[in-house]
């Protein structure tokens, strides 16, 4: 890994008339969002990347503009686009600054792009000059005239072009300059083969589908998805207050722990933690810690919240139980559910909090302290958050 970043050129500028609607495709919403929203936020996750162009049609500026006001420092703005996507790109371009060496492109309608193939890219593309992220042909593919088989392409020597793809800045204007309208470019890397430039390969992803047709645009439900589970418990103790879900619980008594003792909060990050593989709450915030002693675990959880981003992953929902004996808390779960969904940028619809007793059977029956419970369901899609 070579350490530099790059900056993404992203062409918005198309009509999508494939899609059908007379919105353009690249803002249609994906549960709530616009698919160019999702694709922004998903390239600025990557710490790689420090810098995003993007290429937008003049009648699209109210729409680009409600966008990119919710994004982050990395987003520098909009030029207005061609008729082609190299039109586009080749704006996006002249926009760049000095600094910028490499430069990647992305589509526009590619929201589940994952950080780390993005990092790919631009590590390749620092060793190579040039570099894409592709896929295998995995079916046979026929070449067809007239309705007519004519040729079976050996599979093995075909890989389906994805995005994003990289370039250093003077061979991709050096390839603009030599291009030939009377020949269209589907793709940036055509360009630069044709400039005489070898283009390597990155291993893509299936995930990182391009929206072209209606029966592209998914739902959290058809994307890869993986259940954790998180299971916590805590001795009552006289001299604490007593804080579930980030929300202070009226009661004489709190729990005893190195943080906030926040039961619920620490099943919930053991659930996230354990969906994607990255441990527990106690390997990534140890007792031993002085940092963590008395922090909110809303604090902790907004942490796991980033890195389960940063790895292109969402939270999907989430369903707690709270076991105590005392107090009651059955009063209190819509305030906590709010509380954390607030944290993990949910809904609330899609943060469940239960509370129940063990009829006074255990430890928690004899009011010595409480254990909470949780379980949730994360999207490996990297867009789909609500």
């Amino acid at each position: 890994m070579s350490g530099s970043t790059g900056v993404v050129l992203i062409p918005a500028a198309g009509r999508g008339q494939r899609m059908g609607s007379e919105t353009p495709k690249q803002y249609l919403p994906v549960n709530g969002r616009p698919l160019l929203a999702r694709t922004i936020e998903a390239i600025h996750r990557c710490d790689r990347v420090h810098g995003i162009v993007v290429a937008i049609h003049p009648d699209d500026q109210d729409r680009y503009d409600s966008i990119a006001a919710a994004i982050g420092p990395k987003l520098r703005g909009s030029v207005f686009g061609g008729h082609e996507r190299t039109d586009s790109v080749y704006e996006a371009l002249k926009a760049l600054q000095n600094e910028d060496d490499i430069v990647l492109v992305h589509d526009a309608v590619r929201p589940w792009v994952r950080p780390d193939l993005v990092a790919n890219v631009i590590d390749a593309t620092d060793r190579h000059g040039a570099a894409i992220a592709a896929l295998p042909v995995t079916d046979t593919v026929k070449q067809v005239a007239d309705g007519v088989i004519v040729a079976t392409p050996d599979r093995r020597q075909l890989w389906n072009a994805q995005t994003p793809q990289g370039f250093h800045r003077e061979l991709l204007i050096s390839a603009f300059a030599q291009r030939d309208p009377a020949q269209p470019a589907t793709d940036e890397s055509v360009l630069v083969e044709r400039a005489g430039h070898q283009v390597h390969i990155v291993e893509g992803d299936v995930a990182n589908v391009k929206v072209t047709t209606p029966r592209d645009l998914p739902s959290p439900e058809t994307l890869p998805t993986r259940i954790g589970q998180g299971y916590d418990v805590h001795a009552f103790d006289e001299g604490s207050p007593l804080i579930l879900g980030g929300v202070p619980i009226e009661s004489p008594r709190g729990l005893m722990g190195h943080s906030d003792a926040d039961v619920l909060t620490h099943a919930v990050i053991d659930a996230l933690l354990g969906a994607v593989n990255l441990g527990d709450v106690g390997q990534l915030f140890p007792d031993t810690d002085a940092a963590y002693a008395g922090i909110s675990s809303l604090v902790l959880l907004e942490q796991v919240r980033n890195r389960l981003q940063s790895m292109g992953a969402q939270i999907i929902n989430i369903d707690t139980v709270i076991m105590a004996q005392a107090p009651k808390l059955a009063p209190y779960a819509q305030q906590i559910a709010a509380s954390l969904a607030a944290t993990l940028q949910l809904d609330v619809s899609r943060v469940s909090i239960k509370a129940t007793t063990t009829e006074r059977l255990g430890f928690i029956g004899r009011e010595e302290g409480m254990a909470a419970q949780a379980v949730a369901l994360v999207s490996l899609g990297g867009a789909v958050d609500a």
